[in-house]
C-alpha cells in the first residue's frame, strides 16, 4: 500500500511524519511529496496543516495542479484522506482567519474564531483535552470515549450537517474535533502529538 503525505511547505510536519513511519514500520510505503503524479497514484493522502487557514490554501494553490489532483483523489476516486488541524479546516467552504478565504468545499461548512467568551478561554487552545466520539467511526475504533487528544488551535470548524460530526470537546461552547464522510477524515487534534492514543489513530487510517 502507498500513502502520501502532503508536502505543500505549510510548517513543520516531520512529527506527523515520524508517527505515521513509526506506526507503519515497512508494511506500507510512505511518500512525502509534493508530485502530483505520486499523489495522484497513492492509496491514502494525509493532509497535514499549520499556520492560518489563508496560508494554508495559499500553500496548495501554489504548486499546480495539486488541488486539482486532491478533488481528483477525494470526490471523484473517493479514496481515504485525513486532514490534520488546519488540513480538516480546509474542507470548508471558507475560512474567517485573517480574511474571508475559500476552503476546498468537501464538507460544506465554515471556520470561524472559536468564541472565547470575553477572555474567559485563552486563545489558542493549547493542551490536552478529552474527545467526545458522538458517532462509531472507523477511525476511532479500539479508542475510548473521553480519551485525551493535544490540541493547538483559536479557530474551529462549523459544518452544515451535524451528521459528518464524529467527535466533540469543550472548550467555551461544543467544539467539533474531529469529522467523517465516506472516505473524507479529519481532526482538529494532533494524533502525531496525542501519544499512543493518537498513534492507534494513525494505525486505523493506515488499515482502513
Amino acid at each position: 500500500m502507498k500513502l502520501s503525505i502532503v508536502d505543500y511547505k505549510s510548517g513543520n510536519i516531520s512529527s506527523v511524519i515520524n508517527s505515521f513511519k513509526e506506526v507503519a514500520k515497512d508494511k506500507v510505503n510512505i511518500e512525502v511529496t509534493s508530485d502530483i503524479k505520486k499523489i495522484g497514484s497513492s492509496d491514502k493522502v494525509v493532509l497535514p496543516g499549520q499556520g492560518s487557514f489563508k496560508s494554508c490554501i495559499e500553500a496548495l494553490n501554489n504548486i499546480t495542479g495539486l488541488v486539482d489532483e486532491l478533488n481528483e483523489f477525494v470526490i471523484n476516486k473517493k479514496k481515504p484522506l485525513l486532514g490534520i488541524c488546519v488540513g480538516l479546516q480546509m474542507f470548508a467552504d471558507v475560512g474567517y482567519e485573517e480574511t474571508e478565504t475559500k476552503g476546498l468545499g468537501w464538507i460544506s461548512g465554515k471556520v470561524s474564531k472559536i468564541d472565547n467568551q470575553n477572555g474567559k478561554y485563552k486563545l489558542p487552545h493549547i493542551g490536552w483535552n478529552e474527545i467526545n466520539i458522538v458517532k462509531d467511526s472507523k477511525i476511532f475504533k479500539s479508542i475510548e470515549n473521553n480519551s485525551h487528544m493535544y490540541f493547538v488551535h483559536s479557530y474551529e470548524f462549523i459544518p452544515s450537517d451535524n451528521k459528518v460530526i464524529s467527535a466533540t470537546i469543550d472548550y467555551s461552547t461544543k467544539i467539533v474535533c474531529s469529522v467523517e464522510k465516506e472516505n473524507i477524515f479529519g481532526t482538529q487534534f494532533h494524533p502525531e502529538k496525542s501519544d499512543k492514543t493518537g498513534l492507534k489513530l494513525v494505525n486505523n487510517f493506515i488499515n482502513l
